[in-house]
């Protein structure tokens, strides 16, 4: 049987707002990643992800991000690497004291947005960013995708890294995820997350949005809580990956 983790973006609301339904979302998938305030979130939010996250046995992700709020974290922000380091380890601080206080810990640690993407190829916050991690915990593992600057710096660092591919998200030809600007971005229709499922656990691929078909190995699959529908989303493919076999289950 084939064991896979499913991820999901939590605790992106701030204040009065809310994103997704979290709670719903948390009785889906096997690992959450909670946001840590500075793109979304705030203290009661984190907190009551955290709660329901070690309620259902659901693994505890620290989603870490620029400090934008207001641009939600989608905004490329040239911060010392040095500042970068700091700001990464204060988000990790404050998610890991609601985790603690909920029963849980962090397992692993996902940047957000347009941080994820920058680390994909900037080696120098990427060594930053694996830096905090360090600094935090030697041993905490790190998710990204294959091939990214990110995940190389991190595994010469020593740190447990963990591949990932996302099933609400177009992909180019060359592997990298299709700008939210650009046509083909997003993957709304459960029907077509399930078919990337069912496609990801039979043969390894991902399709691109030009029909190039993309080799894929990933240890967790990822829906993102603002991508409308997410919750139908994060339930068809539950349903598509057990239906095919798959165990769900997080990688920490």
């Amino acid at each position: 049987m084939t064991v896979l983790d499913l991820n999901c973006d939590v605790a992106e609301g701030f204040g009065a707002w809310r994103i997704a339904d979290d709670d719903a979302l948390l009785a889906v998938v096997s690992s959450a990643n909670i946001a840590c305030g500075f793109h979304a979130g705030d203290p009661g939010t984190m907190r009551r992800a955290c709660d329901t996250a070690v309620r259902h046995g659901v693994a505890i992700g620290a989603h870490v991000g620029y400090r934008d709020l207001p641009g939600f974290g989608r905004r490329f922000i040239d911060v010392d690497p040095a500042s970068l380091t700091d700001d990464v380890l204060y988000q990790l601080g404050a998610l890991s004291a609601f985790a603690t206080a909920a029963g849980g810990r962090i397992g692993y640690v996902k940047p957000h947005g347009a941080l994820y993407g920058a680390i994909g190829h900037d080696d120098a916050q990427a060594g930053a960013v694996v830096e905090a991690v360090r600094q935090f915990d030697p041993a905490l593992p790190v998710l990204g995708m294959p091939g990214s600057r990110w995940l190389a710096l991190a595994e010469k660092a020593g740190l447990p890294t963990v591949h990932e591919a996302f099933l609400d998200r177009g992909y180019t030809p060359d592997g990298l995820l299709v700008s939210r600007r650009a046509p083909g971005a997003l993957l709304s229709d459960p029907a077509a997350v399930a078919r990337r499922c069912e496609r990801l656990v039979a043969k390894g691929e991902i399709v691109a949005v030009d029909g190039t078909v993309l080799p894929v190995s990933a240890r967790s699959v990822c829906v993102h809580s603002d991508t409308p529908g997410s919750l139908e989303l994060a339930r068809a493919a539950r349903a598509a990956l057990t239906g095919a076999g798959v165990e769900l289950r997080s990688f920490v």
